[in-house]
This record gives structure tokens, C-alpha cells and sequence, in this order.
């Protein structure tokens, strides 16, 4: 029988487990997808660890939010799409009952796009979420043009490097920020016009630097914390903050008497939205087309192998996106 993975209890990666199931049909309006790939979020450690904003019921619950695979099964009413047709999920809105870590799930048929050609298996896994995330925030919501100066947080990140090319695919000018000097000449590489290393610069001085003593047009907060107080600094007087991840658990004072717009960015108002939907795929299959999208994969497991992906996901070292083959 298929093979999918499941957790009793919360805790850490070894509370994972890969038993099997009977495939389910999908129901009216629903596909079922064979998975090929998934790959590994912060979502998912939340949600084994018990920390996930939304309730996870126990026992045996699923994860996966993100992954690519063929269409096996149609659902009554299911048009526009056919057996065979490779795809990537873009939301999986029950992901505790019937998230991607499998070998197959359900999803309305709604909640597909096709898979853009010329990305490999791995990639076609790894590239929704994270380009998703920064599309929506900084296109839909900051409204980003050509020629902005974009101060991107946690720029070594998923999200981080799928915003830098998202950036230079508009003809934004991206500035990466990450706390180690070490990672600069890889998010050069990436496509940051400038990198700053918050342990060796001064934020708000190089951020001027970098920008004609203006300051960010509009900054991607991935990590939030007290940090952003320094982000607000570095920030040019009429400029845009979208608060986008939250990786700092600590406190986070919201920013007052500041000259900015600010946005509270959470992907799935836009991922749950048919038009916006269209529109991301639309630029996702345009920058894979161009070359200019491409997410970096850091390592993958066989499904076998779903602690050890969880384990390297824990020690949060990787550079690139965590992939599973199913």
C-alpha cells in the first residue's frame, strides 16, 4: 500500500513516522494527486512541535504544504485538467488530514497549477511557497517597481532568495541583509546587488550607503523580533514594511510615529485566491521560462529518511530548500 507519514504527539523529528494507507478517492470537485517530491517548511516543525497557529488534532496527523506531482484521479466535475497532467499544489489549506508528506493525497482541483516546464522534480517541490510568499508580499502588496531599493531580511533563506530574483525579474534593486559575512559572496551569486552583514555594518548607515542616502524603499521582514526597530531606521520616510515570517519569537513592538506603510503579509490570503493564484503562476512559469526563478535546493531524502530531512531542518544550517522524494 501507499506509504505516508504521520505523528501521534507532538515533539521533535523522531515523532515521525511513515506507515501505510489505502489510497482515498477523491471526492466531487477534487483531484488526486500522485506526489512526487514535497518539500520541508518551517510550517511543518511548527506543527510537529505543537507550535503551529492553528490547532493540529491528534492522533495521526499529516504535514505538508507545498509539493509537485502527476494527476491519478478525477473527482466528479473535475474539468481543465487531466490524468497524467504534472502539477504543484498550492495550498493545502487541511494539511493535518491530508498534507503532501505521502506518496498521494486529495486536493480540490482548485488548488493546483500546472507544473512549469523545464524545472526538475526537486525544484518543482521546493518553488511554490517560497516564491509565493515573496511574489504576494512584495508585488500584491508593497507594490514593488522598477528601480525600488528592497532591504530583504534573512536573505539566505527560502523566501529570502526567491525574493532577491523576484526583485530582479521587475528591476528592483534587491539589498540582502543576513547576520553572517560568510554567506555574502553566495547571495551575490543569488543576484543581491549588495549584501549587509549585520555583525560586521551598521544597518541604518549602510543601508544609506547603498541607496544615495535614502534609505530601503520598501523592506521584507522575514524574521520580525526587536530587531525591527533597526529595520524601521534604515527605511527611507514614506517607505513600505511588510512583516512576512516571524523566525524571531521574541516580542515585537509594533513600529510608531514612523513615515511608513506597513503591511502584516501571511501567504494563504493570496494562495486561497483563484485570481492572484493566476497571477503567480503566470510570473513563476515567465521567470522559469527566463531563467531568472530558480530555488536552490539544499539537500534531498528519500521518505524513508523523513526524520533525518527534519533533523537538518532543526539545526537550520541548509541554504537552500529541504526536499523529499515520495
Amino acid at each position: 500500500m501507499p506509504r505516508v507519514v504521520v505523528f501521534d504527539e507532538f515533539g521533535g523529528p523522531e515523532v515521525l513516522r511513515v506507515v501505510e494507507e489505502p489510497v482515498v478517492a477523491p471526492a466531487a470537485g477534487e483531484i488526486r494527486v500522485r506526489i512526487e517530491a514535497f518539500a520541508v517548511n518551517p510550517l511543518d516543525r511548527m506543527m510537529r512541535s505543537g507550535i503551529s497557529p492553528a490547532p493540529v488534532p491528534l492522533p495521526h496527523a499529516r504535514l505538508g504544504v507545498e509539493g509537485t506531482g502527476v494527476v491519478d484521479a478525477l473527482g466528479a466535475g473535475v474539468t481543465g485538467i487531466g490524468i497524467g497532467d504534472p502539477i504543484i499544489l498550492t495550498a493545502v489549506p487541511d494539511a493535518n488530514a491530508r498534507g503532501s508528506y505521502g506518496e498521494y493525497t486529495t486536493v480540490p482541483a482548485s488548488r493546483v497549477v500546472a507544473r512549469p516546464a523545464g524545472l526538475e522534480v526537486a525544484e518543482a517541490a521546493a518553488i511554490w511557497v517560497a516564491y509565493s510568499t515573496a511574489y504576494g508580499a512584495l508585488i500584491e502588496k508593497a507594490r514593488m517597481r522598477p528601480g525600488d531599493h528592497v532591504l530583504i531580511t534573512a536573505a539566505s533563506g527560502g523566501v529570502g532568495r526567491a525574493a532577491i530574483q523576484i526583485a530582479n525579474q521587475i528591476g528592483a534593486v534587491p539589498i540582502a541583509l543576513t547576520r553572517d559575512a560568510a554567506k555574502r559572496d553566495d547571495l551575490l551569486a543569488v543576484g543581491a546587488a549588495a549584501v549587509i552583514a549585520t555583525d560586521h555594518a551598521d544597518l541604518a548607515e549602510a543601508v544609506r550607503h547603498h541607496t544615495g542616502g535614502n534609505g530601503a524603499d520598501i523592506i521584507l521582514d522575514l524574521v520580525m523580533g526587536p530587531g525591527q526597530q533597526d529595520l524601521v531606521q534604515a527605511a527611507r520616510p514614506g517607505g513600505t514594511l511588510v512583516v512576512a515570517g516571524f523566525l524571531d519569537p521574541r516580542p515585537t513592538a509594533f513600529p510608531t510615529g514612523t513615515p511608513l506603510t506597513i503591511f502584516s503579509y501571511r501567504s494563504f490570503e493570496h494562495t486561497l485566491d483563484a485570481v492572484v493564484v493566476a497571477r503567480m503562476a503566470a510570473f513563476l512559469n515567465a521567470g522559469v521560462r527566463l531563467g531568472t526563478l530558480r530555488p536552490a535546493i539544499d539537500t534531498v531524502f528519500a521518505l524513508e529518511d523523513i526524520v533525518e530531512a527534519h533533523r537538518l531542518l532543526e539545526k537550520g544550517l541548509h541554504t537552500g530548500k529541504i526536499v523529499v522524494t515520495a
